[in-house]
């Protein structure tokens, strides 16, 4: 198989991810209406904070609103649901046939998730919106945007990784729904989603800095509302770069064990 067949393939599982998308237009608008409540909710709150103190943790009002409302423009975004994947197909029976595609499974499911964050970011356009209309201003320095865009892709794919290795508890458990709401608490705090890093308690920041959930939320937004300056981007990218090559590597020796111990239906 040629480099650029090989490259196609993959290439139609990103454009599955769109079409998923399209067939559950009923969920789109519920998770818009949700996400624009909150938005209101959290615009309504820092302006209440903010009436009693010029700066907190160093950021004043409207840096902390430039990152509150991107931070929920993107929450979710990166997600890749490879948790539910592995839960979804383990149930139905599914597992061993993606096994046996002449395909990697991991380039496969990697693929549709990078389709997802794409078609994502895409579909939190009426957010935007709405975010302007609250008071967002976008940075003025083309750059910002650009290390956000590469930000973005880096943490989303250290999250894939990560996800891919908690995946993977599937095939002991054949049950994904109690981590799965676990997980996602545990990523709605740490990713930066709800308050910046910078205003939570030292050891609590650093705490969430060893875990890889900011990579998603906070680091690529960090460089649109003026956080991180561009000049850091080479130093934050190579970290990320880190992350990504440490999880990938682990993350095929933990499937390569788990799938061992797969089980579908009891049997």
């Amino acid at each position: 198989m040629t480099l650029r067949r090989l490259l196609s393939r993959y290439a139609g599982f990103s454009g599955m991810a769109a079409k998923e998308f399209l067939a559950y237009n009923v969920w789109f608008w519920m998770n818009l209406f949700t996400s624009a409540v909150a938005m209101t909710i959290f615009v309504f709150f820092w302006k209440a904070i903010y009436a009693q103190a010029d700066l907190i943790a160093g950021l004043g009002f409207q840096q902390t609103l430039n990152y509150v409302l991107l931070a929920q423009v993107i929450a979710g975004v990166g997600e890749s649901g490879i948790l539910w994947t592995f839960g979804y197909q383990l149930r139905e029976g599914r597992i061993a046939l993606e096994l046996l595609r002449p395909l990697d499974f991991q380039g496969m499911l990697y693929a549709f998730s990078a389709g997802n964050w794409l078609t994502g970011l895409l579909s939190r356009t009426p957010l935007l919106l709405l975010a302007l209309l609250y008071g967002l201003q976008p940075p003025a320095d083309p750059l910002a945007y650009a290390c956000f865009a590469v930000s973005f892709l880096l943490g989303a794919s250290v999250m894939f990784f990560f996800e891919w290795m908690l995946g993977c508890l599937a095939f002991y458990t054949t049950e994904v729904w109690g981590l799965g709401v676990t997980l996602f608490a545990i990523q709605l705090f740490f990713s930066g989603a709800l308050v910046p890093l910078d205003m939570m308690p030292e050891g609590l920041r650093l705490f969430a800095q060893i875990l890889p959930f900011h990579q998603i939320v906070y680091t690529p937004v960090s460089f649109l509302a003026g956080i991180t300056p561009v000049a850091q981007a080479p130093q934050v990218f190579l970290g990320q770069v880190a992350w990504i090559v440490g999880l990938a590597v682990a993350s095929r020796w933990v499937f390569s064990r788990a799938v061992r111990a797969v089980t579908v239906q009891g049997g």
